[in-house]
């Protein structure tokens, strides 16, 4: 339950950091790259609908899409974060219209239209959610044509309105979209990576019950150890293996120090954990 109630808490801060950077960054320099916000730029250019609007309707026929493809888990959180980014845009329309861009600098707008949504959307990915929209389609690209990274899934998922804004915007705007659509993709990578870094223990020590029952009992991790002879002295020690989040690692350092504990400990940074313990993308 507490697990679930973090989960939505993220959902919820994650949602509104796009809303902010959707509604005042993204549609008053009609920057296209990505998702179903991109779409709304174009489509509320050549027709009645607001981009709010269109974003709304279209996020709920991708939630279906969603429900059948990703299943009834993924489908809830999504519904939950479409329903709430639709309601957060509709409401920044009505409370704060804007009829031009905040600033003449659209390098600086840019910056964060792309920053901000980026944020947003990788945070969704870590708890098995999305915005709806194409990330729904860049999930189920990812799922069923074994893509590796989400941010490649996106990219090809969004290059198809950067073409279209072609041929609705200038070529400047399209370049600008081009450019923010390359770089969030590998934005949400590179964010979902350190969210997603582990760090794996090496520990060498002569007393390993001491330090295992830390891991077990205080880190509340698991550990393996084996025998061993050090090559210099032949004196029998053991190593011992885990791995740890940066946190917990920074943790049994400074339980090692602090108790004058004997031991050697190597430490390196891991990005894909399987097992039972840690979640994964």
């Amino acid at each position: 339950m507490l697990k679930q109630i973090k989960n939505f808490l993220i959902m919820t801060l994650s949602i509104t950091i796009m809303a902010i950077g959707v509604y005042y960054f993204k549609f008053p320099n009609n920057f296209t790259f990505g998702g179903v916000t991109g779409a709304a730029v174009v489509f509320a250019k050549i027709t009645p609908l607001s981009a709010s609007m269109f974003s709304t309707i279209v996020n709920m026929l991708l939630l279906v899409v969603g429900f059948f493809f990703l299943g009834k888990d993924f489908a809830i959180k999504t519904t939950y974060a479409t329903i709430l980014l639709s309601v957060e845009l509709l409401v920044l329309e009505k409370l704060d219209p804007l009829t031009h861009p905040l600033s003449n600098e659209p390098m600086l707008e840019l910056i964060f239209a792309i920053a901000l949504p980026a944020i947003a959307s990788a945070l969704l990915f870590y708890v098995g959610a999305s915005s709806g929209g194409t990330d729904v389609i860049a999930m189920i690209v990812k799922k069923y044509a074994h893509v590796e990274n989400i941010g490649m899934a996106l990219f090809l998922t969004d290059l198809v309105m950067i073409i279209i804004a072609c041929f609705v915007f200038d070529i400047k705007t399209a370049l600008y979209s081009f450019v923010g659509l390359v770089v969030k993709s590998f934005m949400i990578d590179a964010i979902i990576e350190n969210i997603m870094l582990r760090k794996s223990i090496m520990l060498i020590c002569d007393d390993k019950d001491v330090i295992c029952d830390y891991i077990t009992n205080t880190l509340e991790k698991s550990a393996t150890y084996v025998e061993a002879r050090g090559a210099y002295t032949g004196e029998r020690n053991y190593i011992v293996f885990s791995t740890l989040t940066k946190k917990q690692a920074i943790e049994l350092r400074s339980f090692i120090h602090q108790n004058k504990l004997h031991a050697f400990m190597s430490v390196m940074s891991t990005s894909e954990v399987f097992g039972k313990g840690f979640s994964s993308l």
